[in-house]
């Protein structure tokens, strides 16, 4: 039924009436996922059920995507298929934000049968509507939850979000719309949740926002207080704390700011991994300036460079805009020539695709959807090339491996485990094969010399 795992029902002391149940299906990115694990969190902790199928629901949460066109038809069919089975749905996230040609709201138009509507990071909205409509037991027994709250993740990972929003009006973009401008988190708060969830069995947090450089802008890096300590709320302050857990420190949506350049130090240390996730979207400078993007090719170019030279390990991932309306041939090859000299680890591009409300629609040079998708196309075919060459540096090499899955044949046998290394965050990068071992645990870390590679993958045994 959900994107997502889903919590199982819990099974009840003898004689103790149902709790009432809500099913969840929830769509989007990762900052979306933290707000279905902090609503069903909170589900939990007021002693509801959260329940596998719509048929066994009292009620259904949908945590929707408005990004794009395909994003924003998977959450009104998702929808749809929750009011056709089950009749009683309440929507949240970045579509329940959207206004629909009329000016009225986009969801409620196309479905007016949903019980209520929310925009995203609405956890006391969504609650109160369930209140409303499913009235919340009470049962002091059946309410506890763990400290870290309920994840929709493998307990050896979570997603620790830092922020909300962002102050960037990039052209082609309406997050800032729906989630509004920078809302940073206090570095107290965000130490209390990352400590809560090393101690729950996180191997690995992943730090995400829109716009992580800019962790602490909105509150002028205002001092909080972490175990009793004074600390700046401060994206390399945060990153020097998060170290100190002992545990994968995973930097997302990073924007190529100077202060990055002190993280890089942290990486160097061992402190955070030697990995940032920097959205570069294009390089040539007048394409950029189009987008409203805050950096400049040259420049990015240059940090890049320093960055290496300083921690040499350094695994870079980006995502890239292809067609942009009025992208040349000759910025486009531009941009092919950032990639072969930037050569970054791994890529993402998207042919440009128009999104209602952003102001890029109104941009003169629209290209054909044919140039568009041709261009990302031929792209991907350099940066195959670059991944391949990038990722064999890892053969020969001995590595930590955090083991995501082990797979296990029908006599019982190990088959293979499928892990991750240092280089690649969960479900967006690679995997590392490992040949089957006894010592292999799904959450542990193993020793595990690489013998081949592919395009994306890594391949290896357990040292012994």
């Amino acid at each position: 039924m959900t994107q997502k795992s889903i919590m199982p029902l819990r099974r009840l002391p003898a004689g103790a009436t149902r709790a009432p149940r809500v099913g969840f299906v929830s769509l989007g990115c990762p900052k979306a996922l933290v707000d279905s694990e902090r609503i069903i969190t909170q589900l939990r902790a007021e002693g509801y059920d959260i329940s596998p199928s719509y048929a066994d629901s009292d009620l259904v949460v949908v945590n929707t995507c408005g990004f794009i066109d395909d994003a924003v038809a998977e959450s009104l069919d998702a929808i749809g298929e929750a009011l056709a089975d089950n009749g009683k749905v309440i929507v949240t996230g970045c579509l329940g934000a959207k206004t629909g040609g009329d000016g009225g709201n986009l969801v409620a138009s196309i479905h007016p049968k949903v019980l209520a509507v929310t925009g995203p990071h609405a956890l006391e909205e969504v609650m109160g509507h369930v209140h409303h409509h499913l009235p919340k037991p009470h049962d002091p027994f059946t309410d506890l939850v763990p400290e870290a709250g309920v994840k929709l993740t493998p307990r050896h990972y979570a997603y620790l979000k830092i922020s909300e929003g962002c102050n960037h009006r990039c052209a082609f973009c309406i997050i800032p719309s729906m989630r509004g401008d920078l809302v940073s988190r206090p570095i107290g708060e965000v130490m209390r949740e990352a400590e809560a969830l090393v101690n729950g069995g996180a191997r690995e947090l992943l730090v995400i926002s829109q716009d992580t450089s800019a962790y602490g802008v909105d509150l002028k890096y205002r001092t909080d207080f972490v175990n009793g300590r004074p600390v700046r709320t401060r994206m390399v302050e945060l990153a020097r704390e998060l170290g100190e857990l002992g545990v994968w420190i995973r930097l997302h949506y990073v924007y190529p700011y100077p202060s990055v350049d002190e993280v890089i130090g942290l990486m160097a240390q061992g402190k955070v991994l030697p990995y940032l996730d920097v959205p570069f979207q294009h390089a040539h400078p007048r394409v950029l300036k189009a987008m409203k993007r805050p950096a400049s090719g040259e420049r990015n170019i240059e940090r890049i460079r320093a960055w290496r030279e300083a921690c040499p390990d350094l695994t870079i991932r980006s995502t890239f805009i292809a067609g942009f309306p009025g992208e040349t041939e000759a910025e486009f090859e531009y941009l092919l020539d950032f990639l072969r000299e930037a050569e970054l680890d791994r890529v993402g591009c998207f042919a440009y695709s128009p999104v209602d409300g952003a102001s890029a629609n109104e941009l003169p040079g629209a290209l054909p959807v044919e140039v568009r998708e041709e261009r990302r196309d031929r792209f991907m075919q350099v940066q195959a090339e670059i991944s391949r060459r990038r990722i064999r540096r890892f053969v020969k090499r001995t590595i930590d491996v955090l083991i995501d899955e082990i797979h296990v044949a029908d006599d019982g046998s190990l088959v293979q485990a499928v892990g991750r290394s240092a280089a690649d965050a969960p479900e967006i990068d690679g995997r590392v094969i490992v040949r089957p071992h006894a010592s292999l645990r799904v959450g542990e870390f193993s020793r595990v010399r690489i013998t081949r590679a592919d395009e994306h993958d890594l391949y290896g045994s357990v040292t012994r």
